[in-house]
């Protein structure tokens, strides 16, 4: 049985959370091929499927107004995602601190707008994966 994914963005600029284990998640980010991140991170299926949650519940009545959503409160958050929206869709600002809430080790990068109904149904898929 494949693990539950979540992937965001195009060929050339995208970001992945992969569950490895029972609570490992393997996040990978990759800009062009040029920048690359790829850590694994403790995440209890609570936490991801909360994180999943918020997501969906800011993308079903979208307000037009920007918002973030970090993996998990606290200091061990390895994800956090900012939707800016454009058009009918949102552009994402990613973080990642491969070492929890780091201001010095750190990635930024932007993944271009995906629709909102696409973004809520990849949300959704992995809530629904990881509830069964």
């Amino acid at each position: 049985m494949e693990q539950p994914r979540i992937r965001l963005g195009s060929d050339d600029v995208w970001l992945e959370m992969a569950r490895t284990g029972a609570d490992s998640w393997q996040i990978t980010a990759d800009w062009c091929s040029w920048l690359t991140a790829d850590f694994t991170a403790d995440l209890s299926a609570a936490e991801v499927v909360d994180f999943a949650e918020r997501m969906v519940s800011r993308l079903r009545a979208p307000s037009g107004v920007r918002f973030s959503a970090a993996v998990t409160p606290g200091r061990n958050n390895p994800l956090t995602l900012t939707a800016e929206p454009v058009g009918d869709g949102f552009a994402f600002f990613v973080r990642l601190t491969p070492n929890g809430d780091d201001d010095v080790c750190h990635v930024q990068m932007e993944i271009d707008p995906i629709a909102t109904v696409e973004i809520r149904g990849t949300f959704s898929a992995l809530r629904a994966a990881l509830t069964v």
